[in-house]
């Protein structure tokens, strides 16, 4: 059947259509190129008749710029990272970069995404993920890479960071469980290596022993909805349960609430106090109501965009660390507040 694969058109077909040079149609689409108004928009008026779609990888050879900017991130099974995701790669977009994203489960072999970026030349890494180890940031800084860490930090001071107040966060939601009668709590933690799930339980345990409170019981929800419920059932299953229950995001306090509200057939709110973490946008659906701190997202977001251009035009500028306020929204996930 003739003509039902149609043959790509090239900067060849272009340039002949044109009466031009191949180089002068990879002109046409090279930003600060040297070439006449004139036949800059001849070129792209028939490259648009002709249906003419320039090769990116081309025009990284001529610029010896890939506009790529990699992003990593640990899935995107948690909404929060879907919705950093989207407003990080529009921004980049107008920007004139284009994102290449890279998911990342587990950090024990980070070969294969250090050859992806090395083979599409990125031009600076976003590092998302709460799994990915402080050595792979380190790494990608030595081969002159420009990295950020975005919601998520090491302890060394040598790579640029933007995150929310976590101890803050943590220190805030001791207050409120205290502050609406609770007495003995509990923290559901994320992964060991995660800093964001470690500065929240710290935050979180400093402010119970600066007020005289029981130390928290603990568990760990490994970021998973699944173990996050066997967590809750194995607090709820000892001898003296929590009265509240704070973990360490959203996705794990959900997981939460389907254990105490649908299997033991709690009322969250009057028989025991549920908090997450993130404020994702299924936190405030009626049937979850989940009271949470909200990290500032947009604001984030926006730190990191800045922090980016900043090492994109000076590859000397010293690293920098962000830290970002929140705020506690009280739904019906938890007692009222008293008074």
């Amino acid at each position: 059947m003739a003509g039902l694969h149609k043959r790509a058109v090239t900067s060849y077909d272009v340039a002949k259509a044109a009466g031009v040079s191949q180089s002068a149609v990879s002109r046409a689409f090279t930003d600060g190129a040297k070439i006449s108004p004139a036949t800059k928009e001849k070129v792209r008026k028939v490259a648009a008749e002709l249906g003419y779609r320039p090769s990116f990888i081309a025009q990284s050879l001529i610029t010896r710029r890939s506009t790529l900017i990699g992003i990593v991130v640990p899935g995107l099974v948690n909404p929060f990272y879907s919705a950093v995701l989207d407003e990080l790669s529009h921004r980049l977009n107008l920007m004139g970069y284009r994102v290449l994203l890279f998911s990342m489960y587990r950090d024990d072999d980070t070969t294969p995404i250090m050859e992806e970026i090395l083979r599409h030349r990125v031009e600076a890494l976003v590092l998302v993920s709460s799994s990915l180890s402080s050595h792979f940031a380190q790494e990608c800084q030595q081969m002159d890479l420009p990295v950020l860490l975005l919601n998520r930090k090491i302890d060394s001071q040598s790579v640029s960071s933007v995150t929310s107040d976590n101890l803050g966060g943590g220190a805030a939601i001791a207050d409120f469980l205290l502050d609406i009668g609770h007495q003995q709590l509990a923290f559901i933690a994320g992964r060991d290596t995660s800093s964001t799930s470690f500065d929240r339980e710290v935050g979180f345990r400093r402010r119970l022993e600066e007020r005289g409170a029981r130390p928290p019981l603990r568990d760990s929800g490994m970021w998973s909805i699944e173990e996050a419920m066997n967590a809750t059932r194995r607090l709820m299953a000892l001898p003296t349960p929590p009265d509240a229950l704070f973990c360490a995001n959203d996705m794990m306090a959900i997981a939460a609430l389907n254990v105490v509200v649908g299997e033991l057939g709690m009322q969250a709110g009057r028989d025991i106090s549920v908090v997450g973490f993130d404020d994702i946008a299924m936190a405030s659906w009626p049937l979850i109501n989940l009271t949470t701190w909200v990290q500032p997202l947009s604001a984030m977001v926006g730190s990191a965009i800045e922090v980016l251009k900043t090492q994109l035009e000076n590859a000397e500028a010293a690293p920098v660390q962000h830290v970002l306020k929140g705020e506690l929204i009280i739904r019906g996930s938890t007692r009222p507040l008293r008074g």
